[in-house]
């Protein structure tokens, strides 16, 4: 699916961007790995702060060419209520969800319309169709995420760069176990099976897509 491609992934230490690495590689592609940073220091690994965009700007120019970006880097969490004045958590998710991809692309962009051609694979969210009470940071910022990818697609998809994005419900996370021990993780989607998807957009068996926000919800 991916032979010969250079994939570049962030948040590739975490659960969901571990499984999108090694479904790409496992089919065949070369694959960037950038994070904040990495419990090992292996070969194609690249520690980086993706919301400084200096830093991003810095290691694309290491990584050079390639044929695909999946930007998995992102966060979650609850709250605050949207009239809480609390500006510190808001700050945060749209630094970890919009921030990043837009430090991303601003580097990568340019480098595929070099090329004329390439696949960018955005991370939104299910639950962030609509608004849900006590999540409306992370509904915003995913949302966010949602229409800068059909915005990106309408620009570049004469160019011969398709922009795409999954919209994962519960991702089976050790995390999300966590949080929410009394769950049916069996009804979760399993990060390798949301990899795949990935894997698919980013590949030319979807050269036809664009601009689609594809919902991945296992039993959910």
């Amino acid at each position: 699916m991916l032979k010969g491609k250079t994939v570049v992934v962030t948040g590739a230490a975490g659960a969901l961007g571990s499984a999108v690495c090694s479904k790409a590689e496992g089919y065949g592609a070369t694959v960037k790995r950038l994070d904040l940073a990495f419990q090992e220091t292996a070969e194609h690994c690249y520690a980086v702060d993706l919301t400084d965009a200096a830093s991003v700007s810095a290691v694309l120019e290491e990584i050079s060419a390639f044929d695909a970006v999946f930007n998995v880097a992102g966060g979650f969490s609850m709250g605050p209520q949207v009239h809480d004045g609390a500006d510190d958590e808001w700050d945060h998710l749209f630094a970890m969800n919009v921030t990043t991809l837009r430090n991303m692309v601003a580097v990568t962009v340019p480098k595929l319309l070099a090329a004329g051609r390439g696949k960018i694979v955005n991370v939104g969210a299910l639950s962030a169709r609509e608004g849900i009470g006590a999540m409306g940071a992370y509904c915003a910022s995913k949302s966010a995420v949602m229409r800068l990818t059909e915005s990106m697609s309408g620009e570049l998809r004469a160019q011969g760069i398709n922009v795409n994005a999954v919209l994962p419900s519960i991702i089976d996370t050790p995390t999300n176990r966590g949080d929410m021990p009394d769950a049916d993780f069996s009804k979760w989607v399993a990060p390798q099976d949301l990899a795949n998807v990935i894997c698919f957009l980013g590949s030319p068996s979807a050269d036809a897509i664009h601009g689609a926000l594809i919902p991945v919800r296992g039993l959910s």
